[in-house]
């Protein structure tokens, strides 16, 4: 018994590409593929909807859409087109969005807490066939029923990071959806936070988990590979929910004062070993159990440039290994 094992398909790829990528997810074994939905490149529920129909087994996950560009009916109108036509194949993400680009758009709520809580609930209850009038503070609905609500339910989960936010999920959402780096600590922390919310034992909560992936003959080469991926992201503030737990917030700020071009040199590799699934496929499958322990039903992995060959030496060795 183990977590399933996802691939995120990189959204840095045409979606021509990503539909080829997540055939081979399939053939190679692998349980779940996501797509991810970034500014400004494909569109999460058109690619997703072009993997699901271009692959037979896999599940699809979306992780995530941002819930304020769009109304919530017509997000549960489209999410429940795909469940009703790829049955137990999808899972759905909603989340904040980065700020950033949802100020760029001119979409950013003055409470994204608030935003993120009605879009699930109404969300949820139109996919799960209900009625659904609400007068909320983003969400506006009147008497909205979809007509074709999908037979088999898709869980929603909600892509989200900090305490407050995992909360929220835990109250709203059918799941949460970590972003990487999620290292055990991080996961134990997010299953503290969600269970301020998720207060019903009856109502399973499950938790998917982005982490970074290399898997090679050398674990040094291994790091190498992922090295400058991992140094621009601990820098960036918006990670330090992720590094508080390891207790990194504070060293990541003094790299974050190095030259740019000093600051994957200057990792510590304890730090790639911790953020990371990395190293040769027996200590790929050590770290993939701890996070499993540590409370992830899913672990997605995200290789570096190399998502191709990654993927094809997953399916090789790691994925027969976690299996036997």
């Amino acid at each position: 018994m183990g977590p399933d094992i996802g691939l995120q398909l990189p959204c840095r790829l045409p979606p021509s590409r990503l539909v080829a990528l997540a055939r081979d997810a399939e053939h190679a074994g692998f349980d779940e593929v996501w797509i991810v939905e970034d500014c400004f490149y494909a569109g999460g529920v058109a690619t997703a909807a072009s993997v699901l129909a271009a692959t037979e087994r896999v599940v699809v996950g979306i992780g995530i859409l941002p819930t304020v560009v769009r109304n919530a009916a017509f997000t549960a109108m489209e999410l429940a087109a795909l469940a009703d036509l790829h049955p137990r194949r999808l899972i759905a993400g909603l989340g904040h969005g980065m700020r950033d680009w949802m100020r760029q758009v001119g979409a950013a709520p003055a409470s994204p807490l608030t935003a993120l809580a009605e879009h699930l609930d109404a969300v949820r209850a139109l996919l799960a066939g209900e009625t659904v009038t609400v007068q909320g503070r983003y969400v506006r609905l009147d008497g909205v029923r979809l007509e074709f609500p999908p037979e088999a339910v898709p869980p929603v989960l909600a892509g989200v990071r900090g305490p407050k936010s995992l909360e929220v999920s835990g109250r709203h959402a059918d799941g949460t959806l970590l972003a990487e780096p999620a290292s055990p600590a991080y996961i134990t922390a997010a299953r503290r936070a969600i269970a301020e919310g998720h207060t019903d034992p009856r109502r399973p909560h499950r938790l998917a988990a982005y982490t970074w992936f290399h898997v090679g003959e050398d674990l040094d080469e291994a790091r190498d590979a992922l090295r400058p991926a991992i140094a621009a992201a601990v820098t960036d503030p918006a990670w330090a929910a992720h590094l508080e737990p390891l207790g990194y917030a504070g060293q990541a700020r003094e790299l974050a004062d190095l030259p740019e071009e000093e600051r994957a040199g200057a990792l510590p590799d304890a730090w790639i070993d911790e953020l990371a699934v990395v190293g040769t496929p027996r200590d790929c499958a050590a770290r993939i159990g701890e996070l499993y322990r540590a409370g992830a039903d899913a672990v997605v992995l995200l290789p570096g440039p190399d998502t191709a060959g990654q993927l094809a030496r997953a399916g090789a060795d790691l994925l027969p290994l976690l299996r036997s």
